[in-house]
């Protein structure tokens, strides 16, 4: 089910998943694209991306399911799956480079999003997610990019460059970034 929508649907699934979680009391932070849109960015028309903890994740789910979404279980065991008609939401428990815990709660922010407070992930742990997932068989920099380029300003580069040191896919990004001035040279310690 990977069809683009009118992002006012996306954002009315956004509005709707963040409330359920919420009178569930399971701790949330929008993260993907819509974290972005909230901080400047572009508009996305893909999905609702939630980060949550990994023994939050299947009680998050239900929450959708008793609410009326539609649950999925996908193979992949970072994140479980709830549609809201055929607007996905995503509940990512454990991306690249580790599982969500405390500190990504702590280093989001709260902010107003289509009317409705909540946390948003940094764009730090945004990007890094993003560059983390990047393979050899998943090898599209224009996501990335656009982000980079739309919230440059608001991203800690040296930190992106540390969580992702261990990744060749997000340090050809970063030469790319750095190449193409969006995103200064790395620093050097002293």
């Amino acid at each position: 089910m990977s069809v683009d929508f009118d992002f006012e649907v996306i954002l009315r699934t956004m509005k709707k998943a963040a409330g359920v979680l919420r009178d569930a009391e399971v701790p949330f932070a929008l993260g993907g694209g819509l974290a972005v849109w909230a901080r400047g960015g572009a508009k996305t028309e893909h999905d609702v991306d939630f980060f949550v903890k990994e023994e939050d994740a299947e009680r998050a789910q239900q929450a959708l399911v008793d609410a009326g979404f539609t649950p999925e279980k996908p193979p992949e065991g970072w994140l479980l799956k709830a549609y809201d008609d055929d607007v996905l939401v995503d509940l990512i428990f454990e991306p690249r480079g580790g599982p969500i815990d405390d500190d990504w709660f702590e280093r989001a922010d709260e902010l107003d999003v289509y009317a409705v407070t909540m946390r948003v992930a940094s764009l730090d742990d945004v990007l890094a997610t993003k560059l983390l997932a990047l393979t050899e068989q998943n090898l599209d920099y224009s996501s990335v990019l656009e982000i980079a380029r739309a919230v440059r300003e608001q991203v800690d580069w040296d930190e992106v460059r540390r969580r992702t040191a261990g990744s060749p896919y997000a340090n050809a990004f970063l030469f790319l970034v750095e190449e193409l001035g969006i995103a200064p040279t790395a620093s050097t310690p002293a």
